[in-house]
């Protein structure tokens, strides 16, 4: 008689986190330094579910704070700096990666990233940091408090405010242009400098195309 081999039962905490990198930049004169991805690893044979903590959530938007990874897979996580400001420059944050098994609440492991915000790539020299430096932020993390970033798990986006005058004007061009009488029509009250050709119809009807386009769109 074969004995089933069980998954020995994990320790809260106990299971190794994957997580690359781990150290967010962000560079205030550089766009698209604003945008980071964090890539979590699953190399084990059960789902995890994880969730991002952060202890300073106000300062980030983070896509997709909760989720799943598929065993011997791995997810995107990506992270965006919403609050790029002189006064936030060298302050060190940090994110906590915390997985569990999809049938448990308990959290089998964390790992934590640093993210800094600094004001250009080309005033500083890439070099690792010193022992002071990693004792700095030890302590200052010592006691910090993650929050949640349930609030951002989706990048907003900006309300609509319904097409600019400008669009309806140009639509109402349009859709007059299309009523005037086609060039070469005799029998018209309208004066004949005011009779258009096919090809300018053709034009005020693709344009107008155009527009009902962007209106449905907004």
């Amino acid at each position: 008689m074969q004995q089933q081999h069980r998954q020995p039962e994990l320790v809260e905490g106990s299971l190794p986190v994957f997580v690359f990198p781990n150290e967010l930049i962000f560079y205030a004169d550089e766009q698209t330094s604003h945008k980071q991805v964090l890539t979590l690893y699953n190399p084990y044979e059960f789902a995890l579910k994880f969730k991002v903590l952060c202890t300073a959530p106000n300062k980030y938007t983070v896509v997709d704070a909760t989720g799943a990874v598929k065993p011997q897979c791995c997810v995107d996580i990506v992270i965006r700096h919403r609050d790029v400001r002189a006064c936030h420059y060298g302050v060190y944050d940090k994110f906590r990666l915390q997985v569990s098994e999809q049938s448990q609440r308990k959290a089998l492991g964390r790992k934590e990233v640093t993210a800094t915000l600094r004001p250009s790539a080309s005033q500083e020299l890439p070099s690792p940091k010193t022992q002071d430096e990693e004792r700095r932020i030890k302590e200052q993390f010592a006691d910090s408090e993650f929050f949640e970033q349930t609030a951002f798990q989706t990048e907003s986006r900006p309300v609509a405010g319904g097409p600019s005058l400008l669009t309806v004007l140009l639509g109402l061009v349009c859709m007059a242009a299309l009523m005037l009488p086609t060039l070469g029509e005799q029998e018209s009250t309208v004066p004949v400098y005011l009779h258009l050709s096919v090809n300018k119809k053709l034009v005020a009807a693709y344009v107008l195309g155009l527009l009902t386009m962007v209106i449905l769109r907004t």
